[in-house]
């Protein structure tokens, strides 16, 4: 077996000595018999007094933080406190099924939990702090795009951060909290360690007594650092992985293999660049082996041009000054890295600037309390759940006379006479799919003397737009900016009438605030993504901006205003056209649609049909 299916072993191993302190595993790989084996092992060196629970997909979030329990507070006839999965798992695992379609919110929840060690519960009227210390094991059952008989790497190399090719992946912040990333296509070979389960057990005790000096916090972070790694959680990951393994191999201090193996398994697999030779060995001497130069300088050269040669039983440890720990463990972790992991990452990239904008204009979305009626499924009513009544009572009714019949348990009292019995089970909720709304936003450039033309090419885009929405569902927006300020001169709407009534009076001339313009924006674009709906930006402009957000002038710094300003909406993640106005492209204006990561659209002789295509081509289509 491969070294990558040992270290898939020894992360067992490394995680059974400290689960709650090194955050969890990201387990890629479809169930079978090699993942069987690691979770086996897993549970062998585990704590036998910790709790492993298994947590599926769609858990509900009363289950999963606690709550009101509905069923025992109708038996109960008073309120009744359910305890969470988090809470009940304290000390212990929690098994994350199909972790690369976790919901955004319960993906949320675990990462507090790691953070803070608890959870908080304040909901349906209860409000609670529970202890919850636990270690995560994310099963990513996801697909894995790799070319076959690439090597894995270390920890089975990238994880689903890094080199799965699948769409669907883990969380990207849950994963930045989990120090390992394991891929099984590698394989798992536990008979390459020597191992027993007293190990494990005494390397627990000892773990809260492993120190480790700054020379290896200084190593890894350079690992780090060289590897372009840059979440410190991962380099803070890797120091409590070396102390683990300290501790397993009883050492009370951590040693150079300890932090090779955290730079192998933590930071290897989180690798975004390979160091160049020489960046890789920054200041290395020439190795023993090696002959003496040619032509050295007299007083440099060693006596009669002979190099000491090292003993033949120098361990690591014992390395002379020529090979620093940082290279020691710098070169571990270039080892580890796997092949081709560099131009998945670009295809991963490439991938998700090309799907920056998942709404669908006019397409469908499961909702869970407004739009057309999409089926009954069983389930608690909850915030996001509407309780369906009907169907909750046809449930419940063949069993009354049963029930009728139990007697009452201790704590509950007897069911009044003629009231319906209703248990957890029988309760349905109604499913609804709504259609999602695309809002296009209109950033004019009203200043200056053309500013008559391009109100007029805005005023015939919108229109030719608004037509489509009648057919789409979809609004439009216009934001205007000039002189000192930016106002939003219609708001999202899909009213012709009311477009044309606001466009027609709006003044032009002035300076221009191109950061404020920019600002206005992006405000009513995060307004409307926070109602569900899908913006898309369009700015007029030809970027000469010479008015900064205090409405001052000054050329220069309106300029570095405006970058900044179409950095931040570039941090959002909008999709965006830039149009440049001037009459000949302008420099200014590609800047600023490189800052938005916007598409660039120069059209000197810009007309309403031509700039409807060009929106009508960004914005998502109707399934």
């Amino acid at each position: 077996m491969s070294q990558a299916a040992a270290d898939n072993a020894l992360v067992a191993l490394l995680f059974a000595v400290d689960p709650a302190g090194l955050g969890g595993v990201a387990l890629r790989g479809r169930p079978g018999p090699v993942r069987d084996a690691f979770l086996a092992l897993l549970r062998a060196c585990l704590d036998p007094a910790a709790p492993v629970r298994r947590m599926p997909l769609n858990i509900a979030e009363g289950r999963l933080v606690g709550g009101l329990d509905i069923a025992a507070t109708l038996r109960a006839g008073r309120p009744i406190a359910e305890r969470g999965l988090l809470a009940q798992t304290d000390g212990g695992v929690v098994l994350v099924a199909m972790a690369e379609r976790l919901p955004a919110t319960i993906a949320a929840q675990l990462c507090a939990t790691l953070d803070t060690g608890t959870v908080l519960t304040a909901r349906d009227g209860i409000v609670s702090q529970s202890p919850a210390r636990i270690g995560v094991v994310a099963l990513d059952e996801g697909e894995d795009n790799t070319e076959p008989g690439a090597d894995s790497g270390a920890g089975a190399g990238a994880g689903a951060g890094a080199g799965a090719g699948g769409d669907e992946r883990p969380s990207p912040a849950l994963l930045d909290r989990l120090a390992f990333r394991l891929n099984l296509s590698a394989g798992f070979d536990d008979d390459a360690l020597e191992y027993d389960l007293d190990a494990v057990t005494q390397a627990r005790t000892r773990l809260a007594d492993i120190t480790a000096d700054d020379a290896t916090l200084a190593a890894l972070s350079a690992t780090a650092l060289a590897l372009g790694v840059w979440s410190l959680r991962a380099t803070l990951l890797a120091l409590r992985v070396a102390r683990a393994a300290a501790a397993l191999a009883g050492r009370s201090a951590v040693a150079p293999p300890d932090a090779a193996i955290a730079a192998r398994l933590v930071l290897a697999p989180r690798a975004t660049r390979v160091p160049a030779a020489e960046e890789a060995t920054p200041e290395q001497s020439p190795a023993p082996d090696d002959p003496p130069p040619d032509e050295a300088p007299p007083d440099e050269a060693a006596p009669n041009d002979q190099t000491p040669e090292p003993e033949a039983g120098d361990e690591p440890d014992d390395l002379p000054p020529e090979f620093p720990m940082g290279e020691i463990i710098l070169s571990a972790a270039i080892s580890a890295i796997p092949s081709g992991l560099l131009a998945l990452l670009k295809t991963d990239l490439a991938r998700s600037a090309g799907a920056r904008s998942q709404g669908k204009s006019g397409a469908l979305k499961k909702s869970g309390k407004r739009g057309r009626p999409a089926g009954i499924r069983r389930g608690a009513p909850g915030p996001n759940a509407r309780l369906n009544l009907v169907e909750t009572l046809r449930a419940a009714a063949p069993w009354q006379r049963l029930r009728a019949s139990e007697a009452p348990q201790a704590g509950t009292q007897a069911p009044t006479k003629g009231c319906i019995q209703v248990r957890f089970d029988d309760f349905h909720v109604s499913r609804f799919r709504e259609r999602t709304e695309t809002t296009t936003i209109f950033a004019v450039d009203a200043s200056g003397s053309a500013a008559a033309t391009r109100l007029a090419e805005a005023k015939g885009a919108v229109e030719l737009l608004l037509a489509e929405c009648y057919i789409r569902r979809d609004t439009v927006a216009v934001v205007s900016f000039r002189g000192t300020t930016a106002e939003i001169l219609l708001p999202p709407t899909r009213s012709l009438v009311r477009a044309k009534r606001s466009l027609s009076g709006l003044p032009g001339g002035g300076g221009t605030p191109l950061a404020a313009g920019l600002d206005a924006a992006e405000a009513l674009a995060a307004s409307v993504q926070r109602r569900g709906g899908t913006p898309v930006i369009v700015v007029l402009t030809d970027g000469k901006s010479n008015v900064g957000r205090n409405g001052l002038g000054g050329r220069a710094i309106a300029e570095a205003e405006a970058l900044q300003s179409a950095a931040a909406i570039r941090r959002q993640n909008r999709a965006v056209l830039l149009v440049d106005t001037s009459t000949r492209p302008s420099p200014l204006a590609q800047a600023l649609a490189a800052s938005m990561s916007a598409r660039y659209l120069p059209l000197p002789y810009v007309d309403a049909v031509r700039l409807t295509q060009a929106v009508q081509s960004l914005t998502p289509k109707s399934r």
